[in-house]
């Protein structure tokens, strides 16, 4: 077996490696899995003892030979394509800039929003997203066994006790309300999840600003004012808005406002399903029993509150006809928005 071993280094030395195939060759030949000295180790096994003593330390040199040439031709190889690719470079060309990254368009929206109401004295809240059914539900004045609580299709986590994936950041204000410190202006943001089928115009997860007013004597007439402020900030002075009745459970009057569709002008197109309206926030006198929850006395405090969709804002905004795009991370729709920054 030694004086194969001999014969197989005398072929090993004399092997030229001349360019990358080569290199692959001389791998696959000696080293790779079928190759001569894997061969040469599986018939060592069957040597006796007195055989392995010899024979184990020269098949071991010879595999440490191939090894050691197989990284040289390796490292010169790097080198040259190094070298080449370095003639290759022309210095005395322009150079160019690295690609500028923007922020994301719904961050874009947020901020913005977020801007308006800090400029009427509102503050930014932040809260779970997993949160219990009390503040999803109970709190909200959803009952056990409320109609109210089929408006939403909700994610839960836990059973006992009850854990879910927000459906509304209103829980957040509910946080703000127990902790007791009135008067409260503030807004909540983050992300929402309702179990909702995916299309153009909805999503099982999308962002929400929520917000409240709470003090002596808040009336509709703030809330009014307050929603028309914010909505001439996003969408200029010349736009048309108007107030629905509706209702939810945690506000009473309530009230759906709507905004004449950006993308059409108001001449009907799908996102509006052909009415030139689009709504964009539900909004409504906080209702005595979800004051009563938070332990604040309803016969003294009055305030309202309002949620939108940063999405729906961002689609009207921007002339964007699908909600998927914002999550789909499509570098050339991105790119977009970097001149907005």
């Amino acid at each position: 077996m030694i004086d194969k071993i001999t014969e197989l280094r005398s072929i090993i030395e004399r092997f030229i490696i001349a360019d990358r195939d080569a290199l692959q060759a001389f791998y696959k030949t000696f080293l790779g899995k079928k190759g001569e000295i894997p061969a040469l180790f599986e018939s060592f096994r069957t040597l006796s003892g007195t055989e392995k003593k010899k024979v184990g330390i020269v098949l071991n040199q010879l595999k440490s030979f191939a090894e050691e040439k197989l990284k040289q031709s390796e490292k010169s190889f790097s080198s040259k394509s190094f070298i080449a690719h370095q003639k290759k470079e022309d210095v005395t060309l322009p150079s160019f800039g690295p690609m500028l990254g923007g922020e994301h368009p719904l961050r874009l929206i947020q901020n913005k929003i977020i801007l308006s109401f800090a400029k009427i004295g509102f503050n930014l809240l932040e809260g779970p997203e997993i949160v219990s059914d009390w503040y999803n539900f109970g709190a909200l004045n959803f009952a056990e066994n409320h109609p109210a609580r089929d408006m939403q299709d909700t994610f839960f986590v836990k059973r006992d006790p009850v854990l879910l994936l927000r459906s509304h950041t209103t829980t957040v204000q509910i946080l703000a309300c127990e902790a007791g410190l009135l008067p409260i202006r503030s807004i909540a943001s983050g992300r929402v999840f309702r179990s909702e089928s995916i299309s153009a115009r909805s999503h099982c997860f999308f962002h929400q600003i929520d917000g409240m007013y709470v003090d002596k004597d808040v009336s509709f007439r703030d809330l009014k004012q307050t929603i028309y402020y914010v909505l001439h900030e996003l969408f200029g002075e010349h736009a048309e808005i108007r107030f629905r009745a509706s209702y939810f459970p945690f506000t009473e009057p309530s009230a759906e406002v709507d905004i004449t569709c950006q993308l059409c002008q108001g001449k009907g197109c799908s996102i509006c399903k052909q009415s030139g309206w689009v709504e964009v926030l539900g909004a409504g006198m906080i209702h005595p029993k979800v004051f009563t929850n938070c332990d604040i006395d309803p016969d003294v405090y009055s305030g309202f509150a309002f949620g939108m969709g940063i999405e729906r804002i961002a689609m009207l905004l921007y002339q964007i006809d699908d909600i998927r795009l914002f999550s789909e991370n499509h570098l050339a729709f991105l790119r977009k928005f970097v001149h907005a920054q």
